[in-house]
This record gives structure tokens, C-alpha cells and sequence, in this order.
């Protein structure tokens, strides 16, 4: 079953024995930057209406009444982003005939995002793909349902698409969507959970976090049975579609780091929503996936019975809240500068091995208690729901004749279910042990618990990946297993703070002092930091020029390379807070053994370990080129030329913002039509741009700017370390190369003139300082 994909219209019975599915989502990054998807589910009953309007599970309702339904928010993936919905079946309510697992985009179209999928997965193992159809003006999906079929869960692949919006979809469904005027407020989530009311407004931040932006939505007084009828007179059954989401070359896609979006302001006074588009003509199926022939039935809602109305608590509301950013409180009465402030977790005693570890795990499970939205950020990982969190120290469990301790419990109540997951800490150079995780996940088996976690200084290649290689028996049912890094911990407390906002000055003072904790070398909870055993002998078989792909020590320093490229993604993006992107070759973005592979050979062939960072905003991708024969660090961006005015007049525009530069940097010159370019160090072009130009006739197309730095060739440490070489080069470059450039944006069209009527003439001049405008993005600044 394993990577079958369903066409449009086939189901699947799925497997009795597995009552527990995560949907996920998912979807490619565009060149245009990161798309803003949305999942939604909606528990239909069989006249395929919304139970009640709690049953509507999306980011502004997180879960469905009774817990069978949750929305897990939106992590990243190695190609994009993706979000996941749950689904309890044995939670599913009896009277519940469909679970309906939608997509809806926030700004364009889906004909404006690439690689839209869907994967149900159950019992540690994919139970069905199906991948989106060809779209064009839609902006909502159905992309699959679950359904019952005498007795038994079965999924059908759907793949059909309206222009109404996710509010539309909604009502379409028998929801009642309403968004009242902007008040300031947060929006009520309205998940049904008893006793959450007085937690509504500072957890709304975090639950709605995993969405993008907001919408706003008004009842258009349209009777739904008028509105569904429109949709019930389309085809009754769904066609057939071949898979087109495989492989597509060498093209790059771009791997983003599990993040909580921010939440965009409210919006008030949209206009209503349009009639759903008609779907596209559909054909018979003859059978499906697994041989069946059960009928399609329409996706489409049929217009409700009066009579058999359910009735509605509230309306639902789509508009999202602004999430407050209270900063760390000053102190502002000591005396002198020489006064140190009280800490919350104090660094001094702090030894290593156990008590580092005890001290660390326990600064982490309070702050998660105080500071709700930084402990939402975290569980997101873990697919827990978003409730009260409550965490507890080293719990002793039986395990046969032995007892075990794990160094943390976490425990998330929400609508009536509580969330159990076991964690497993490592601080400083502590090595996770395959037979204490394993002992762990049986432990949490036998309870009945949801997950384990593990925490090291250890960073995964990737996102959903695990250090440890365990029996893949123990994964089996209900038990999940996940890690993460101190660097990631760090990141989302980061985050949180300087990006995503809390809920008061209290909780961002708390949440500023574990920051400081961990921060200190004495906590334990250092980044990646050791490029490992096998990097002098690699490093010197460059060097010689004798390292082959076969080299069995050349994978890890090739593993070890992919470590260091994520951290500084989590970095960067902590740092400048917006989702940093590792630009890959599709082809190894979802294979970690063929991205290891890749590696390998570029270091054998070229003695270098390279990686290609976008930050959403700038002027370009930034290129890290770690170069091992030369012990140099290359860091490079390209940046476009403007496409108006002469050569001088362009290279006028680019050397006006590199002001500040480097007197080092490199500038290399492309031009158009012609194979070779111009490079020149900025220190001679200042006072003679000219230098650039082979002759007046090269037309300039782009820069290439490059500027190159000693590398560290120690495995680890700090002076002469190679981690910390790389990370230098590469932040000192963005700070003064990348960050202070702007593209050029071309001038907006020109009226006729008044008193010739004919065109202006255009502003052609070729000399740097003829000015030509007066914007930072004009060619003649």
C-alpha cells in the first residue's frame, strides 16, 4: 500500500486495525515565494450537512467537539510547507457518515501552487496519496473524504475545486460564517472544550498561528439550500486522473524549517463571497483502487432538511487576530550598572552530565507551562493538540520487572482528550541510546500515551527525521516518535518572542530568561558544533586530492555538512524572522540517502561543500561554499540589473548601495549575448565603474557578488573551528552585501504629455550620476 496513489474518484478500505490517520497536506514553493495553504476538515452527516457548526475543524477552530478531529497547524517540509489534520475514527461520532479533508488558499489561486498533495498515513505506515489536480481559478479543494461503508472506514480520492474560498466551502457545507466588525479583539476559537472560555484569548494567538493570513467573510443572505442547489445539479460522479506529481528533473525547490506563521490583521468589510464555479465535466469510473465498486456519491452538499436541522450554538468566524508582542519589561531603578538582575534559572553550580541535564529539562518544562504560546510552538511538533499544557519531571513508569524514568512528561488537555507524550533529554556531548528510546516507546504503548519525544544537541538532516535508527515494529499504532534539537528549541523560543509575540511582559521575561539559559555554554544546550571523527581525515584527503565518493568516511562529513546548513536556516530564520529556504535539486529533497549521496560526490570531484540559502525579501539567494582544497569560504549572491539605462548607468545603480560593502568584494558582470563577464574588486570600481564595461556597447544583465574568507579547519571549538567560519562568513556577508540591497522595480508608465500628446521621453542618460529618480529602486540613485 505504500505509495499508492489514489486517482480521482477510486477509495481504499482502510485497515481495521488502525484507528488513528494524520492527514497532511502539503505543497511546493513557487518561485513567486511561500504559498498560504490552509486544511480544513468537516464531519458531514449522511445528507452530507456539518453536524453543527463546531464540526467545522480549521486554524480558528482547532478541534471538533468530541476531540475525533484536530488540527495540528503547519510545519515545513523539504519542497515547501504542509499542515496536518488528525483523525480519531474510534473518537468519530456515530451519526458522522463523512470526514471531508479540504485545502484553501488565502491570496491567488491553486492554479498558482505547485505540488499539491495529500497523504493519509496510520499505523506508522502511508495508507493513500492523492495528489491535486490540474487548477486553474479555484481557491478551495476537496481533496479527499473519509467515509463509512457497513462497518468499515474506506477514503476516496476527490480532487474537486470551487473559486468560493474556504467561507464559501463552508457554508456551501451548512456552516454558519459570520466575521463582525474588527473590535481588536481575538476571535473565540470556538473548539466546544469545557472550561477553555477564559483561555480563549491568549491561546488564540497560538492555535491561529499556523495560518497566514486573515479572512473575512459576510453572510450573504443566500438561502444555503439555494446555494448548495447550484452545486447538486453538477455530476454525480468524479473522474479518473492520472498522477502527474512525480519527479520533474533538476529542477530546485526550497526546504523550509517547522515554523508558526504570524497572523495578519483582521479584515473587515469584504464583499460576499461569489456562487461556487461550477466544477469541470466529470466521466465514470469503472472500479477503484482496491477492486470495490462502490459508488461515488457527490461531494457536493445537498440542501439541508428542516426538520432535521441541527441547531447552531454560534456562528463561525474566519477573521483572524492580531497576536500581541509585549517586550522584555526594563529595569529601570538600580542604581548602578554593576547590580545584576535576579535570574529565573540561575547558571551558577551548574556542573555537567546529570545535573546539567536535570537543570536544563527543567527550565524547558516550566517556561512551556508559563509562556502557552512557546509550548504550542513546540507540541505543534508533535502533532498534540492546542490546550492547556501541563509538564511534569522524571515520572516513573513499570516496564516488566524494571522501572523507567523519563526525564519529562508533557500532557495536553483539550475538548475532553488529554495528550501524553514521554521526553527523553541529552545535554552536551550525551548520545541518544536506541535501547533506552525503545524502552520508552513500549512504556507509552502500555499507557496508552500519543508520543516520545527525544531532545539532544543532536540536529536531524532534516524536518520528521530521527537520529536513531529503532524497530520499526515499535512505531506501530498510536505511538509516534519525534526529535528535537536544543538549536530548534531555542529557535521557537526566539520565535515566539521577537516574531510571533505572547501574551504579557510577564511571560515575555520568562521566556527571554530560558532563551539566556540555554544560551550560556555552561547550560549544556549548545548548537551543532562538531563536524565529527571522521572530518581531519576527509579534510586532508582533499587536500591530497586522494578522497573517492567510495571513501566510507566521506558520507558523514557529507551528513555532518547537511547539519550545519539547517542550523543555519534556524539561525537565520530566528534571526530575521521570516522562513528561511535550503534551495535543492527536487530530485534529493525528499531522499535524505540521495542528498547525503549528492554531497559526497561534489566534496570528492570539487573538494567543496556548498549550499544555497533564500531569504523571503532579498535581493537574491545567498551561495555558501565551503572550499576545502583552499580552506576558503565563497559567499556569493546575483543580483539582477536594471533594465534601463546604459552599462555605466546600471553599474551606477548597483554601486551606490554597496556603499558600506567590503573593499574586498568581488563583482563579477554578466552581460547579454556574450558568454564571458567582467570581475573587478568594489575598492577599484568605486573610482572606476568603467572598468566593468568591455566596451560601450555591452549590454548589463546581472552581478554576481562574491567575497571570500578564511575557513576554520578544526573539527570543533571556536577559534580555527570550521562551524564557526561558516557561520561568520555567512551572516557578515548578508549583514553588509545582501541586507542593505534592494531589486531594482521598474518606473511606473508614463501619461502622454499634455501639450504634445505623445509619450515623455525617456530619461536614457549614461553617466553615474545622472540621477533619473529619486527611490532607492531607481536606476539613476
Amino acid at each position: 500500500m505504500e505509495g499508492t496513489t489514489l486517482p480521482r474518484g477510486a477509495n481504499r478500505a482502510l485497515p481495521a486495525q488502525v484507528r488513528r490517520l494524520r492527514a497532511v497536506l502539503s505543497w511546493d514553493e513557487s518561485e513567486e515565494g511561500a504559498a498560504d495553504i490552509d486544511a480544513s476538515a468537516l464531519l458531514l452527516g449522511a445528507d452530507r450537512r456539518v453536524l453543527s457548526d463546531g464540526h467545522f475543524v480549521f486554524y480558528n477552530q482547532t478541534t471538533s467537539p468530541e476531540g475525533a478531529v484536530r488540527h495540528l497547524g503547519r510545519t515545513s517540509t523539504e519542497t515547501g510547507a504542509e499542515e496536518r489534520v488528525s483523525v480519531d475514527l474510534d473518537e468519530v461520532p456515530d451519526d458522522a457518515a463523512f470526514v471531508v479533508l479540504t485545502a484553501s488558499v488565502n491570496e491567488g489561486t491553486f492554479g498558482q501552487v505547485p505540488g499539491l498533495r495529500l497523504v493519509l498515513s496510520g499505523g506508522g505506515e502511508v495508507l493513500a496519496r492523492v495528489a491535486g489536480a490540474e487548477a486553474g481559478d479555484e481557491t478551495v479543494y476537496v481533496l479527499a473524504e473519509l467515509y463509512r461503508r457497513d462497518q468499515e472506514w474506506k477514503v476516496r480520492a476527490v480532487g474537486q475545486g470551487w473559486d468560493t474560498g474556504l467561507a464559501g466551502l463552508a457554508q456551501d457545507f451548512g456552516v454558519d460564517v459570520t466575521d463582525s466588525a474588527d473590535t481588536g479583539e481575538p476571535v473565540d476559537g470556538g473548539d466546544g472544550a469545557p472550561g477553555d472560555a477564559d483561555q480563549a484569548g491568549d491561546e488564540f494567538a497560538a492555535d491561529a498561528s499556523s495560518a497566514a493570513a486573515a479572512l473575512s467573510v459576510e453572510v450573504t443572505g443566500q438561502a444555503p439550500a439555494e446555494r448548495s442547489g447550484a452545486l447538486a445539479a453538477g455530476p454525480q460522479v468524479l473522474s479518473a486522473a492520472h498522477d502527474d506529481a512525480g519527479d520533474r528533473g533538476d529542477d530546485l525547490v526550497e526546504v523550509l524549517e517547522p515554523q508558526e506563521d504570524e497572523p495578519a490583521d483582521p479584515v473587515t468589510g469584504a464583499a460576499p463571497s461569489a456562487p461556487p464555479a461550477e466544477p469541470s465535466e466529470a466521466v465514470d469510473v469503472p472500479g477503484t483502487a482496491d477492486g470495490s465498486t462502490d459508488p461515488a456519491p457527490p461531494v457536493v452538499p445537498s440542501a439541508p432538511a428542516a426538520e432535521t436541522a441541527p441547531a447552531r450554538a454560534k456562528e463561525v468566524r474566519t477573521r483572524k487576530a492580531k497576536a500581541a508582542r509585549p517586550a522584555v519589561p526594563p529595569l529601570r531603578l538600580r542604581l548602578d550598572d554593576s547590580w545584576q538582575p535576579a535570574r529565573v534559572f540561575s547558571i551558577s553550580g551548574v556542573g555537567t552530565g546529570e545535573e546539567q541535564e536535570k537543570r536544563a529539562t527543567s527550565a524547558l518544562l516550566a517556561t512551556m507551562m508559563g509562556v502557552r504560546a512557546f509550548a504550542r510552538s513546540l507540541t505543534g511538533y508533535f502533532d498534540a493538540p492546542g490546550g492547556a499544557v501541563e509538564t511534569y519531571l522524571e515520572v516513573p513508569f513499570p516496564l516488566g520487572e524494571n522501572t523507567v524514568i523519563p526525564d519529562g512528561v508533557i500532557r495536553v488537555a483539550r475538548a475532553g482528550r488529554t495528550w501524553t507524550g514521554l521526553l527523553e533529554v541529552k545535554t552536551g556531548d550525551g548520545q541518544l541510546r536506541r535501547a533506552q528510546v525503545e524502552n520508552y516507546l513500549d512504556v507509552a504503548r502500555e499507557q496508552g500515551f500519543d508520543a516520545v519525544i527525544t531532545l539532544s544537541n543532536e540536529i536531524s538532516p532534516g524536518a520528521g527525521e530521527h537520529p536513531v535508527e529503532v524497530d520499526r515494529r515499535k512505531l506501530r499504532g498510536k505511538v509516534a516518535l519525534h526529535h528535537l534539537s536544543w538549536a530548534e528549541v531555542v529557535h521557537e523560543a526566539q520565535m515566539t518572542l521577537t516574531h510571533r509575540g505572547v501574551a504579557d511582559t510577564q511571560q515575555a521575561w520568562l521566556l527571554n530568561e530560558l532563551i539566556r539559559y540555554l544560551q550560556h555554554p555552561r547550560s549544556g544546550a549548545s548548537g551543532f558544533e562538531d563536524m565529527g571523527p571522521a572530518w581531519v581525515a576527509v579534510r586532508e584527503a582533499v587536500a591530497a586530492g586522494t578522497l573517492r565518493p567510495s571513501d566510507r568516511k566521506a558520507p558523514a562529513v557529507a551528513e555532518a555538512w547537511i547539519r550545519l546548513v539547517r542550523q543555519l536556516r534556524l539561525r537565520l530564520t530566528a534571526e530575521l524572522g521570516v522562513a528561511v529556504a535550503h534551495v535543492l535539486p527536487r530530485k534529493v529533497a525528499n531522499d535524505p540517502a540521495a542528498r547525503i549521496k549528492a554531497t559526497t560526490a561534489q566534496l570528492a570531484e570539487d573538494g567543496q561543500l556548498e549550499a544555497t540559502l533564500r531569504v523571503p525579501g532579498a535581493v537574491g539567494p545567498v551561495t555558501v561554499v565551503a572550499d576545502l582544497r583552499t580552506s576558503r569560504v565563497r559567499t556569493s549572491v546575483r543580483v539582477a540589473a536594471p533594465q534601463e539605462g546604459g552599462g555605466q548607468r546600471r553599474i551606477g545603480w548597483l554601486l551606490r548601495q554597496l556603499s558600506d560593502a567590503p573593499a574586498d568584494l568581488l563583482i563579477d558582470t554578466h552581460f547579454t549575448g556574450r558568454a564571458e563577464s567582467t570581475c573587478e574588486q568594489l575598492r577599484d570600481v568605486r573610482d572606476a565603474p568603467a572598468m566593468l564595461l568591455p566596451d560601450k556597447n555591452a549590454q548589463v544583465a546581472a552581478f554576481t557578488l562574491t567575497r571570500t574568507t578564511s575557513m576554520g579547519t578544526k573539527r570543533s571549538g571556536v577559534r580555527g573551528a570550521f562551524i564557526p567560519s561558516v557561520t561568520d562568513a555567512l551572516e557578515d556577508f548578508y549583514r553588509a552585501v545582501v541586507q542593505p540591497l534592494r531589486p531594482w522595480v521598474p518606473p511606473a508608465p508614463k501619461l502622454p504629455d499634455d501639450a504634445t500628446g505623445m509619450p515623455p521621453a525617456d530619461d536614457a542618460g549614461d553617466e553615474p550620476g545622472d540621477d533619473g529618480g529619486s527611490s532607492a529602486g531607481a536606476v539613476g540613485d
